[in-house]
């Protein structure tokens, strides 16, 4: 296999935002891709936030930060920017049909020799990998959020993923001072497969009435040691996204303990996604450090 040294990530939202700065930040020559110039621009805001952020809490040093935004690049040309990549790490949105479409692409437009990868948190690896004449280079690298900050890399081997393919993965996640875990590919992986159903139960638990929202939460992190409570956590995630995994582990396994709770199919028709919306489970504002129940599961 040979060194992996430049790098593509497809997508600059809060995913692919992360992984280019990590990359970047350990001396890769990163190019992040998207569509919407005005995402990237976004991205790279963010990207400054967080390495002052690390900066102020001692994490990088200033030579380190100057490094990051020398190793990164950004591109709305897709085949272009894959043409010399080593690795391209997709981290679009959770979509099973936008992801094909895209590792059509880079099939055509990587060269023969790059590595596929996958952030997806839920969707085949072995489904996205038929896209492609090169499914044994085609691996899912499951970053966790914030990418900056958390150290699980979950590394997914589909069906035909080469043992050389997945070696080098490791080895390159283990080199961005992250801990890599080998799992295989069977809907939600591992890290989905036991937090999704945990989520839900706790929508469920609510909808039933059992609990309310803050007591939910306070039992799961003063009871269970948890940092945050699984509602709060499913608004931090995304409601959308937590029902989209969720119906990938219905439909895969055709359990129905993987079927989404009824409150939590309304909410996302509602658009009440989350932190992201400014409402789910929790208020949130810009102005308060904490977030405060929402007054739609009151009394």
């Amino acid at each position: 296999m040979h060194t992996i040294r430049s790098v593509t990530v497809i997508g600059a939202g809060t995913m692919g935002n992360g992984i280019a700065h990590v990359f970047a930040q350990h001396g890769f020559t990163v190019t992040l891709v998207d569509i919407n110039a005005a995402s990237l621009a976004r991205a790279l805001q963010t990207i400054e936030k967080n390495a002052d952020r690390q900066l102020n809490k001692g994490t990088i040093t200033p030579e380190i930060k100057a490094q990051l935004f020398r190793q990164l690049s950004t591109s709305t040309n897709l085949p272009e920017a894959v043409q010399n990549a080593d690795l391209v790490i997709e981290a679009a949105t959770e979509n099973k049909a936008v992801k094909l479409d895209i590792f059509r692409q880079l099939d055509d437009a990587a060269p023969s020799t790059a590595i596929l990868a996958t952030n997806t948190s839920s969707i085949s690896i072995t489904a996205i990998a038929s896209a492609t004449r090169r499914p044994g280079k085609v691996i899912g690298m499951h970053f966790m959020n914030p990418v900056p900050v958390m150290r699980l890399v979950e590394i997914i081997n589909g069906y035909s993923t080469e043992k050389e393919v997945t070696e080098q993965i490791v080895k390159l996640s283990e080199a961005l001072d992250k801990t890599p875990c080998i799992v295989n590919d069977y809907p939600g992986f591992i890290a989905n497969r036991i937090l999704m159903p945990m989520l839900n139960e706790a929508i469920y638990s609510l909808y039933e009435g059992v609990a309310g929202v803050t007591g939910i939460d306070t039992v799961m992190k003063l009871g269970m040691a948890h940092p945050m409570g699984p509602l709060q956590l499913a608004d931090f995630i995304g409601l959308d996204v937590c029902l989209s995994i969720l119906r990938v582990l219905h439909e895969g396994f055709g359990n129905p303990k993987y079927a989404p709770c009824p409150l939590l199919v309304n909410m996302v028709a509602a658009g009440k996604l989350g932190a992201k919306t400014g409402e789910g489970f929790y208020i949130y504002s810009k102005d308060s450090r904490s977030p405060a129940p929402s007054p739609s599961f009151a009394g």
